[in-house]
């Protein structure tokens, strides 16, 4: 059985042992005061695991320890996955960046764009210019999220019933239509709004490569990586090491929450949010992008794929809170970040939330997982826990910096 393993000293590679230990101390005071159920975290310099902690509990009930093998569901860290397997499509040629959304999924025809109003006395009109891959793929498709609360089309959302995301009882091409059915929120191009664009993006893969998503996921990147137990379900031998997944409450202490349904194949296949992962699988995918999309004498994307995966696409260049459809987006840890096809960019490092290297990019999940790669410090970094709190937890920026802080050659 694959899992992650410490392969190198941190001195060797430029880390410094104590900087890292601090690290760890931090992250585990929240689990020694019950604001996190455990966590593994792993730092890897130059493709090699310079350090590796895992600390409290996968099941708290249970009395069960997180270990290396430990599975995770990782949500919207699904969505650079599914990104990257669009893109093996745009390098054989079965998909262009520059494709109209409608070409593959005609339901997206004759899409409208909101103007003023909200419920009954909506306006919209036509929009000015087809929404395209690229649209959905940096999130300026003017598609949003039902949980937002702040905007008149994501109020549809919620009359829809895709208030998760997904069409009650419906699969990915059911849901999908669901959202063609509704207004975009803004022009496409013009603004940033994280959404389910990406759903939208892994129907288009099923529908140009003929094969459900899970499957061309499997064969594209899962497969040719060595992702062993990546995918959108958890089998019998695997169960025993997925991860409870916990909520906060209002005295801050943690309790279990029912989370994705991954035993059996599930019905819905989402490309924004569905996979299961184990600390090995990411650091097999992040090693890829980090050495511009090949690993282990297997190329899953051309260098400048890559190249072009992990460039800032945000309209003029922008950051995420300039650009963003406001106030879902306007909050500090957007200063500085812009976003690639799939992936957060730094653009800015002088104005980001935490110090990091230029051009580092990554993504995270809405239960507290995280990766990033630093290609200025030829760094990669993940940290995974199972809590999907109701407010954020503000560690991600402790963990930048203290990261940074070990960094010392």
């Amino acid at each position: 059985m694959a899992q992650l393993r410490q392969e190198v000293d941190p001195r060797e590679v430029g880390l410094d042992a104590k900087a890292l230990d601090r690290l760890d101390r931090h992250v585990a005071h929240h689990v020694d005061e019950g604001r996190l159920p455990g966590f593994l975290l792993a730092v890897a310099r130059g493709g090699r695991v310079a350090h590796l902690t895992t600390h409290g509990r996968r099941d708290i009930a249970a009395g069960l320890p997180v270990e290396a093998d430990t599975l995770y569901r990782i949500y919207s860290m699904t969505k650079p996955v599914t990104s990257v397997a669009a893109l093996t499509l745009v390098e054989d040629g079965s998909l262009s960046l520059d494709d109209p959304v409608a070409d593959h999924l005609p339901a997206f025809a004759d899409q409208r764009v909101y103007v003023s109003g909200s419920g009954a006395d909506l306006t919209t009109r036509p929009a000015r210019q087809p929404l395209l891959v690229r649209h959905l793929m940096t999130h300026t498709a003017g598609l949003t999220f039902a949980f937002y609360h702040c905007h008149p089309v994501d109020a549809l959302y919620r009359e829809a019933g895709l208030d998760s995301a997904v069409l009650p009882g419906s699969d990915l091409a059911g849901t999908v239509e669901a959202y063609a059915r509704l207004p975009l929120q803004f022009e496409p191009g013009t603004q940033w709004n994280y959404s389910v664009a990406t759903n939208v993006l892994g129907r288009i893969i099923e529908v140009v490569s003929g094969r459900p998503l899970d499957e061309f996921l499997a064969e594209r990147v899962f497969r040719p990586l060595g992702m062993p137990d990546a995918g959108f379900q958890v089998t019998y031998e695997q169960a025993a090491r997925l991860a409870e997944l916990y909520g906060d409450t209002d005295s801050g202490a943690i309790q279990p929450i029912a989370g994705l349904p991954l035993s059996g194949r599930p019905r819905f296949l989402s490309g924004s949010g569905g996979m299961v992962a184990s600390a090995y699988d990411i650091h097999r995918f992040m090693e890829m992008l980090r050495r511009h999309g090949e690993l282990d004498g297997v190329r899953v994307l051309r260098p400048e794929t890559v190249d072009l995966m992990t460039r800032n696409h945000l309209p003029g260049g922008a950051d995420l809170r300039t650009v963003g459809s406001r106030p879902a987006h306007d909050e500090p840890g957007n200063d500085g970040v812009g976003f690639g096809l799939g992936v957060s960019v730094v653009i800015d490092p002088a104005r980001t939330q935490a110090p990091t290297g230029m051009g580092t990019f990554g993504w995270s999940g809405v239960a507290t997982t995280t990766f990033w790669v630093d290609p200025s410090r030829d760094l990669t970094v993940q940290f995974l826990t199972q809590l999907r709190p109701r407010k954020s937890l503000k560690l991600y920026p402790d963990l930048k910096r203290l990261v940074h802080e070990a960094v010392i050659g």
